[in-house]
């Protein structure tokens, strides 16, 4: 397999797969850290390629109102539940309410949406491929979502944590203030050693494109919020994007350091330059 770049690695994978399953459409899924270039890459492939579908798992966030549920259900089984929780001041369940309600981790994602949109695309039928309107912190209007003509012959997901095993043994627990018993963290562990666990499966391959290192991930991150705003962000917004990365922190850590089923590995520099693409 000659792959020097990371469209020639989709290309192998795609038609790899499709001699084993001639069938079916392949499905290829590409993890990264926030600002790796994975949603970019994944686009460029699928617009050059129109029998290829992408969608990231960040089109497929569950509604802020259902978001706003579980987070409402999570704190009263834990005041439920007794123990250090009974003591949560009010300010404290909201302050916890808000950590299940950010987006990004698992748990927040609609996987039954996801898989639903898998199979659908695997019919000779149009698919709406859903759009998630991060300004609102909400999915966008269906009659928004662009429409792929099907049957697709290769489906493309990416996703900063797609593939990621549980981290509980990688990785300890971070301080993240507002998770003031440590139940937002074993939540997500959970999410992602079962539905998530089970959703990674059903992939063929995955694709990993391996960050330098953790610290490069926030000015990554940060190119993208100042690109969205079209200015540089203000103090603030830039306290306000620290917090944010901290719910991503732990799990991509575990990743960087290999705690991932990916089968390919692209290493990057930090201005995203390929060092390297390796078979694990």
């Amino acid at each position: 397999m000659a792959t020097f770049s990371i469209a020639n690695l989709l290309s192998d994978l795609i038609a790899e797969t499709r001699v084993r399953h001639p069938s079916r459409p392949a499905l290829i899924g590409v993890a990264g850290a926030q600002g790796s270039g994975k949603s970019h890459q994944c686009s460029a492939f699928a617009a050059v390629h129109p029998s290829v579908a992408h969608f990231s798992l960040d089109d497929v966030y569950k509604t802020r109102a259902e978001r706003e549920q579980i987070a409402a259900s999570c704190v009263r089984r834990a005041l439920q539940f007794g123990g250090s929780a009974s003591d949560l001041s009010a300010d404290d369940c909201a302050k916890l309410k808000a950590l299940y309600v950010t987006r990004g981790p698992p748990g927040t994602h609609d996987l039954g949406l996801a898989n639903g949109l898998i199979a659908r695309l695997r019919q000779d039928a149009p698919t709406p491929l859903p759009r998630f309107d991060k300004r609102a912190d909400d999915r966008a209007p269906e009659a928004t979502w662009p429409v792929f003509k099907g049957p697709a012959q290769a489906i493309l997901v990416d996703g900063w944590c797609l593939g990621a095993n549980t981290p509980s043994d990688a990785a300890p627990l971070l301080v993240v203030p507002e998770d003031i018993i440590g139940q937002w963290q074993k939540h997500t562990d959970l999410q992602l050693g079962g539905p998530y666990s089970r959703f990674f499966d059903a992939f063929d391959q995955i694709i990993y494109l391996q960050a330098p290192n953790f610290e490069i991930v926030r000015r990554w991150r940060g190119e993208q919020e100042e690109a969205m705003l079209g200015r540089a962000m203000t103090a603030e917004e830039s306290a306000a994007l620290d917090r944010f990365i901290m719910h991503y922190e732990r799990i991509t850590r575990a990743m960087l350091a290999g705690h991932h089923r990916a089968g390919w590995i692209v290493r990057l520099d930090e201005n995203r330059n390929i060092l390297g693409i390796e078979q694990r």
